[in-house]
């Protein structure tokens, strides 16, 4: 690795971890930074998620302020992420890609458009759905083994649910989202450590760029207008559902 690939890791780990603690889409930045150095595909994903895992750290730290008054959510997912993160992993480990990464981008588009569409749906169902209803609960779990598979876009997804099924402000669910995720990227994390190419040497720099770009995450989201912080996320959704269909088809 030549001196200044690993500064160029650093920087794209600072981005993306801005890019998902703010938005979601941490993958969006990492993942084509890592591909850029010749890992192969499996490896940059694997080593992307026990990346994250220190963006996840940052972001928690940073967001004590958001997460005030959701102990008992926060406990509630835990497990549900941390067996979804579980599930994902062994997946990626056992299986072939498939149909499952043509889904994916129709997946992210749709999540983007409900984020999109959050306050209309909201006035329509004041409350939201409740934290305790089965299908919120169901989708938490599946969002979660997304992300211990494949992961990108992930944090779009869960967002979109639970701003809209919890009934929550943006900021408050941003927060929610970065906490439980980040246990779902842990437990995949420490499957791929064991069973994983990981590659130790381009994790290192791009986990601590995460971990100064999760703790700062949280600063810049509270400060941006809800309106245009929800626009921008479904817009960087929509731009990543249409790449990753371009290239699960390609």
């Amino acid at each position: 690795m030549i001196l200044a690939e690993p500064l160029l890791l650093l920087v794209a780990g600072v981005a993306a971890g801005l890019a998902g603690t703010v938005a979601g889409l941490a993958s969006l930045v990492s993942y084509p930074a890592l591909l850029a150095t010749g890992m192969p595909a499996l490896s940059a994903n694997v080593t992307n998620t026990v990346a994250l895992v220190l963006g996840g750290v940052g972001a928690a730290a940073g967001s004590k302020r958001e997460l005030t008054g959701q102990g008992g959510r926060v406990r509630r997912y835990l497990a549900l992420t941390a067996a979804g993160g579980v599930t994902g992993s062994v997946l990626l480990l056992v299986t072939p890609p498939g149909a499952f990464e043509l889904i994916v981008p129709w997946l992210v588009a749709g999540s983007s458009v409900v984020l999109l569409l959050q306050p209309r749906l909201r006035s329509l169902r004041p409350e939201g759905l409740g934290e305790t209803n089965p299908a919120v609960m169901l989708a938490v779990f599946a969002i979660a083994v997304y992300g211990g598979y494949f992961g990108a876009a992930a944090g779009v997804l869960m967002l979109a649910l639970l701003a809209t099924g919890l009934g929550e402000t943006l900021v408050r669910a941003n927060a929610l989202k970065n906490v439980i995720l980040a246990v779902a990227n842990g437990v995949a994390a420490l499957g791929f450590a064991v069973f994983g190419p990981v590659h130790w040497l381009v994790a290192v720099p791009l986990a601590a760029g995460f971990l100064i770009g999760g703790r700062l995450g949280p600063v810049v989201a509270r400060r941006i207008p809800a309106h245009v912080l929800r626009t921008a996320i479904a817009v960087g959704g929509l731009g990543l559902a249409v790449r990753l269909w371009t290239v699960a088809t390609g």
